[in-house]
Protein backbone atom coordinates (compact mmCIF):
# COMPACT_ATOMS: atom_id res chain seq x y z
CA UNK A 1 0.00 0.00 0.00
CA UNK A 2 1.13 3.50 -0.74
CA UNK A 3 0.78 6.75 1.11
CA UNK A 4 -2.43 7.85 -0.66
CA UNK A 5 -4.12 4.47 -0.18
CA UNK A 6 -3.28 4.59 3.53
CA UNK A 7 -4.77 8.09 3.83
CA UNK A 8 -7.95 7.01 2.06
CA UNK A 9 -8.50 4.28 4.67
CA UNK A 10 -8.76 7.00 7.32
CA UNK A 11 -10.56 9.81 5.48
CA UNK A 12 -12.61 8.05 2.83
CA UNK A 13 -13.48 10.10 -0.26
CA UNK A 14 -12.91 13.57 1.26
CA UNK A 15 -10.89 16.01 -0.89
CA UNK A 16 -7.12 15.93 -0.53
CA UNK A 17 -4.35 18.17 -1.78
CA UNK A 18 -1.89 15.87 -3.56
CA UNK A 19 1.54 16.82 -4.90
CA UNK A 20 2.59 15.23 -8.14
CA UNK A 21 5.04 15.64 -10.97
CA UNK A 22 4.91 15.66 -14.76
CA UNK A 23 8.09 15.27 -16.82
CA UNK A 24 8.54 16.26 -20.44
CA UNK A 25 11.38 14.15 -21.83
CA UNK A 26 12.87 15.47 -25.07
CA UNK A 27 15.20 13.36 -27.22
CA UNK A 28 18.10 14.50 -29.42
CA UNK A 29 15.70 15.05 -32.35
CA UNK A 30 13.60 17.46 -30.27
CA UNK A 31 10.72 15.00 -29.97
CA UNK A 32 8.56 14.68 -26.83
CA UNK A 33 8.11 11.39 -25.00
CA UNK A 34 4.41 10.72 -24.55
CA UNK A 35 2.62 7.83 -22.95
CA UNK A 36 -0.84 6.55 -23.71
CA UNK A 37 -2.73 5.75 -20.53
CA UNK A 38 -5.54 3.24 -19.97
CA UNK A 39 -8.17 5.95 -20.65
CA UNK A 40 -6.77 6.52 -24.15
CA UNK A 41 -5.31 9.96 -23.38
CA UNK A 42 -1.71 10.78 -24.17
CA UNK A 43 0.43 12.66 -21.69
CA UNK A 44 3.89 12.86 -20.22
CA UNK A 45 5.11 10.49 -17.53
CA UNK A 46 4.32 11.50 -13.99
CA UNK A 47 2.48 10.73 -10.81
CA UNK A 48 2.21 11.48 -7.13
CA UNK A 49 5.07 11.77 -4.67
CA UNK A 50 5.70 9.14 -2.03
CA UNK A 51 6.67 10.02 1.55
CA UNK A 52 10.26 11.23 1.81
CA UNK A 53 10.73 11.83 -1.93
CA UNK A 54 11.70 15.10 -3.49
CA UNK A 55 9.74 16.14 -6.56
CA UNK A 56 12.85 15.46 -8.67
CA UNK A 57 13.16 11.93 -7.26
CA UNK A 58 9.47 11.31 -7.89
CA UNK A 59 9.83 12.53 -11.48
CA UNK A 60 12.78 10.26 -12.22
CA UNK A 61 11.04 7.29 -10.55
CA UNK A 62 7.82 7.82 -12.49
CA UNK A 63 9.59 8.17 -15.85
CA UNK A 64 11.52 4.95 -15.21
CA UNK A 65 8.51 2.99 -13.91
CA UNK A 66 6.20 4.06 -16.74
CA UNK A 67 8.59 4.13 -19.72
CA UNK A 68 11.79 2.27 -18.81
CA UNK A 69 14.01 5.33 -19.40
CA UNK A 70 16.53 6.70 -16.91
CA UNK A 71 16.80 10.47 -16.92
CA UNK A 72 19.17 13.01 -15.40
CA UNK A 73 18.93 16.77 -14.85
CA UNK A 74 15.40 18.16 -14.50
CA UNK A 75 14.56 21.80 -15.24
CA UNK A 76 11.48 23.38 -13.69
CA UNK A 77 8.76 24.43 -16.15
CA UNK A 78 6.16 25.55 -13.63
CA UNK A 79 3.70 24.59 -10.93
CA UNK A 80 0.07 23.99 -11.84
CA UNK A 81 -2.67 24.14 -9.21
CA UNK A 82 -6.06 25.58 -8.41
CA UNK A 83 -9.73 24.71 -8.52
CA UNK A 84 -9.64 24.25 -12.30
CA UNK A 85 -7.55 21.09 -11.73
CA UNK A 86 -10.03 19.49 -9.27
CA UNK A 87 -10.52 15.75 -9.85
CA UNK A 88 -13.29 13.43 -8.78
CA UNK A 89 -12.51 9.82 -9.60
CA UNK A 90 -15.17 7.25 -10.57
CA UNK A 91 -14.83 5.66 -7.11
CA UNK A 92 -15.75 9.00 -5.45
CA UNK A 93 -12.25 10.00 -4.30
CA UNK A 94 -11.67 13.75 -4.65
CA UNK A 95 -8.44 15.72 -4.86
CA UNK A 96 -6.85 18.99 -5.86
CA UNK A 97 -3.47 18.29 -7.46
CA UNK A 98 -0.42 20.51 -7.22
CA UNK A 99 1.62 19.42 -10.23
CA UNK A 100 5.29 20.33 -10.48
CA UNK A 101 6.24 20.18 -14.15
CA UNK A 102 9.78 19.51 -15.34
CA UNK A 103 11.56 19.12 -18.67
CA UNK A 104 14.70 17.15 -19.41
CA UNK A 105 16.85 16.49 -22.44
CA UNK A 106 19.12 14.17 -20.49
CA UNK A 107 18.30 10.53 -21.24
CA UNK A 108 20.92 8.46 -19.43
CA UNK A 109 19.84 4.96 -20.41
CA UNK A 110 17.18 2.32 -20.26
CA UNK A 111 14.98 0.83 -22.94
CA UNK A 112 11.76 2.58 -23.98
CA UNK A 113 8.83 0.32 -23.14
CA UNK A 114 5.33 0.75 -21.76
CA UNK A 115 4.85 -0.73 -18.30
CA UNK A 116 1.51 -2.27 -19.34
CA UNK A 117 -0.18 -0.99 -16.17
CA UNK A 118 -0.32 2.80 -16.27
CA UNK A 119 1.17 3.06 -19.75
CA UNK A 120 -0.14 1.04 -22.68
CA UNK A 121 2.10 2.73 -25.27
CA UNK A 122 5.15 5.01 -25.05
CA UNK A 123 6.90 6.78 -27.90
CA UNK A 124 8.44 10.03 -29.04
CA UNK A 125 6.44 12.55 -31.09
CA UNK A 126 7.45 15.57 -33.12
CA UNK A 127 5.72 18.71 -31.84
CA UNK A 128 4.02 18.96 -35.25
CA UNK A 129 2.63 15.41 -35.05
CA UNK A 130 1.20 15.22 -31.55
CA UNK A 131 -1.71 12.81 -31.02
CA UNK A 132 -5.29 14.12 -30.96
CA UNK A 133 -6.05 12.79 -27.48
CA UNK A 134 -3.40 14.97 -25.79
CA UNK A 135 -4.03 15.83 -22.14
CA UNK A 136 -4.82 19.59 -21.81
CA UNK A 137 -2.29 19.99 -18.97
CA UNK A 138 0.43 18.88 -21.38
CA UNK A 139 -0.57 21.56 -23.89
CA UNK A 140 -0.26 24.18 -21.12
CA UNK A 141 3.11 22.76 -20.10
CA UNK A 142 4.40 22.95 -23.68
CA UNK A 143 3.27 26.57 -23.92
CA UNK A 144 5.21 27.31 -20.72
CA UNK A 145 8.26 25.72 -22.33
CA UNK A 146 7.65 27.95 -25.36
CA UNK A 147 6.72 25.12 -27.72
CA UNK A 148 3.99 25.84 -30.21
CA UNK A 149 1.22 23.22 -30.27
Amino acid sequence: MGYIEDLRKDIGHQPLILVGVAVAVINEQGEFLLQKRQDGQWGVPGGFMELGESTEEAGRREVFEETGLEIGQLNLVGVFSGKQHYVRLPNGDEFYPVTVAYVTKEILGGVLKADGVETIEARFFSVRELPDQLNPLIKNMMKQYKVSV
